[in-house]
């Protein structure tokens, strides 16, 4: 699959979310966008949004922002948030606060939702939103401490302090949902829409 588009765009600095899209052949640049995520997800939730309705409108308006200072060009915008028992949780700020954060996911199911908007010209053209379900095992804490050692840091990165493409896997009991929804994409349903908007081959 090979990249038609001429001014196509993605609103974010994430590398798993760029490498996604460089593996399913897109041709694109990279602006990061600059919002204030905290607010959205606060103005999302006080109007008794959901948890996936917080991912979808962050991924719009990373979109919106980066497309309102690119005239003409499409642009990609993406997020995904974590939910556990009725809240979000966001990125571990210390090793001993992603210790305690698996701590609390360990032996239990949580859900993350990842959304895609594209835009242009400031306006939202189109969003999809997909979850994916899963269940870390009653791990030890040898095993928690174990994971720690070998990936270090890294796991401030990711919300939930894991990324579940490398030793993390070993947390896990079960996993329903597309992998690239894990990663924070939902692929398929971003590329099936390229393709109906002649971006893509078909």
């Amino acid at each position: 699959m090979v990249s038609e588009a001429r001014n196509l765009i993605l609103a974010s600095g994430s590398a798993t979310r760029r490498a996604m899209l460089e593996a399913a052949g897109l041709a694109f640049t990279v602006d990061p966008a600059n919002v204030d995520e905290a607010d959205i997800r606060d103005q999302v939730l006080a109007a008794g949004g959901s948890h996936s309705q917080v991912a979808g409108r962050l991924a719009e308006e990373k979109a919106k922002a980066v497309s309102a200072r690119h005239p003409g060009a499409l642009v990609i915008g993406g997020d995904q948030v974590l939910s556990f028992e009725g809240r979000l949780l966001e990125k571990a700020a210390s090793m001993r606060e992603a210790r305690e954060v698996l701590g609390a996911l360990r032996g239990k199911s949580h859900t993350l939702y990842s959304s895609a908007s594209l835009a242009r010209d400031g306006e939202e053209l189109w969003r999809e939103s997909a979850a994916a379900h899963l269940t870390m095992r009653a791990f030890s804490d040898a095993a928690l401490d174990a994971y720690l050692a070998k990936v270090g840091d890294v796991v401030l990165s990711s919300v939930g302090a894991y990324q579940i493409e490398g030793p993390a896997i070993q947390l896990f009991e079960s996993v329903d949902g597309a992998h690239a929804t894990i990663l924070g994409l939902p692929l398929v349903p971003l590329l099936g829409e390229l393709l109906r908007r002649k971006v893509l081959v078909s």
